[in-house]
């Protein structure tokens, strides 16, 4: 494991979705479920793709570097990659280059077959288990911290290829939701306190493995439940068998799957994530209330939210702002003047809905807030009388290190500065966010007992689920190193 990343995607001031897993066993062209699985789970990764397949026999991968559909749409996607098992992956690359040899599924040959993982997390202690597994002699293909997985359980001496891989499971830490090909097994795995989302569906008595419920929407499987925190579930002709390979826990599931990750249409934890956005946006009404003439939401993340405190304020809802759905990825800025137009390439303001009006502009979060800014100056460009800013999530102010691209939390501009100070500097007349206490109550409802799920939320209070195992130590590295400087 890094220190979080600052290759987030900055031209929107948005942490990067995490990754995508899917996963399908028992129906025929399991291929062309899985690209479509993927494909509805492209927003949680648009760097790369890639799928593995099993025929009974032999496994085949492809991986690429784009979108699902430039890569796996093709009329002979079932002849290249044939089988009845299948698991597929999209990514952003939180650890690990965005190169080709980084790209998942990742597969090896193993004592006893094959195993092809694709991960959505990271790992905490990577970095401790590489250092270990390459002093006892293990050769690395990537820098990605999946590979992890894949020589732990080659290392196990567990006499089936499934056992290999469940002694894997017991070693790592952090977040985590995995699924693996181990010659014709299907195997679904999450992290014990349940950070990163896995659920199971059936489709006709195929087995399915999906990051989200939008996955399941796409090819016409049903729900069936989710894959508890902590355990394991293999998929074979003999049936399902449950494992469990940790302690139970409390649930920790990430708040921001439902802040900005997941799909709107999706359902997590049995929760609506469009819902509780709506909710995020009536309660941020009840926190930061102002007086305005109209409610524009930054699109798209930002509209649930935006309906929801329109709702509450009873103002008008518009869309003051439109979004360029085709600005694309590899999109040329020669000069650094010309990348500063980024925001204009995706957000131009709506005039008429605009102009004369006191805006309140509400977004998903605020991250360093430099689109932020840009966002209120475009706003007061087209002749806003007023422009006020809401987020819709509590001020963030530590990093990220279970797999969200984030910045360092020196960049996190709620880690310096005040609501007065941050209005101030995104040149908005005011600023609120939505309070903790009302992300717990849109997302959970009012009561909070001990029964209910303790969401994963430092990002806003600085204590993490897990232990931070390798950021620990490179930490205690840095204060070594300081110290000899010192005392030299």
């Amino acid at each position: 494991m890094t220190l979080p990343s600052l290759t987030y995607d900055a031209a929107t001031d948005r942490p990067r979705e995490e990754c995508g897993v899917f996963g399908v066993r028992g129906a025929r062209d399991a291929v062309l479920l899985t690209a479509l699985g993927l494909h509805a789970l492209q927003h949680r990764g648009q760097e790369s793709c890639g799928v593995a397949t099993h025929d009974g026999a032999r496994f085949y991968t492809e991986r690429h570097m784009g979108l699902v559909g430039e890569n796996f749409a093709g009329a002979d996607t079932a002849a290249r990659l044939p089988g009845t098992a299948s698991i597929g992956h999209v990514r952003y690359s939180t650890q690990g280059a965005t190169v080709l040899r980084n790209v998942q599924p990742l597969y090896a040959d193993v004592r006893g077959g094959g195993m092809a993982v694709a991960h959505n997390g990271n790992l905490t202690n990577s970095r401790s288990l590489r250092d270990e597994l390459v002093a006892n002699g293990a050769i690395f293909q990537s820098t990605s911290d999946t590979e992890v997985i894949l020589q732990l359980a080659a290392q196990s001496k567990r006499a089936k290829s499934a056992q290999r891989f469940l002694d894997s499971l017991k070693q790592i830490e952090g977040a985590f939701a995995l699924v693996a090909l181990v010659n014709d097994k299907l195997i679904g795995a999450r992290d014990p306190h349940g950070i990163r989302p896995l659920i199971i569906g059936d489709l006709d008595g195929a087995n399915v493995l999906a990051s989200e419920t939008c996955a399941l929407d796409m090819i016409g499987a049903s729900f069936v439940r989710e894959v508890e925190p902590g355990e394991a579930v293999i998929f074979s002709e003999d049936g399902i068998e449950s494992k469990r390979f940790a302690p139970e826990h409390r649930a920790r599931p990430c708040a921001f799957e439902y802040i900005y990750f997941a799909r709107p249409d999706s359902v997590i934890g049995g929760i609506s994530v469009y819902e509780t956005r709506k909710a995020m946006g009536r309660r941020l009404y009840k926190d930061a209330p102002a007086e305005v003439d109209v409610i524009v939401p930054v699109p798209d993340s930002g509209v649930p939210a935006a309906l929801g405190y329109a709702e509450a304020a009873g103002v008008p809802f518009d869309l003051g702002i439109i979004r360029g759905h085709f600005a694309g990825r590899t999109f040329i800025q020669p000069t650094q003047a010309k990348r500063d137009l980024g925001v204009r390439r995706k957000h131009s303001a709506n005039a008429a809905a605009l102009r004369g009006k006191r805006v309140l502009l509400v977004d998903d979060s605020i991250v360093r807030g430099t689109t932020s800014r840009k966002i209120v100056q475009m706003v007061r460009d087209a002749g806003a009388k007023e422009v006020h800013f809401r987020s819709a999530c509590p001020p963030i102010t530590h990093p990220d290190f279970y797999g969200i691209d984030m910045p360092m939390r020196q960049e996190l501009i709620s880690s310096s500065m005040n609501t007065e100070e941050i209005a101030r500097t995104l040149g908005a007349d005011s600023l609120g966010f939505l309070s903790l206490d009302g992300l717990y109550e849109a997302i959970l409802g009012e009561a909070r007992d001990e029964e209910r799920p303790q969401l994963s939320d430092h990002y806003f209070t600085g204590t993490y689920p897990t232990r931070l195992r390798d950021h620990d130590s490179a930490l205690s590295d840095k204060d070594r190193q300081l110290s000899f400087l010192v005392e030299a």
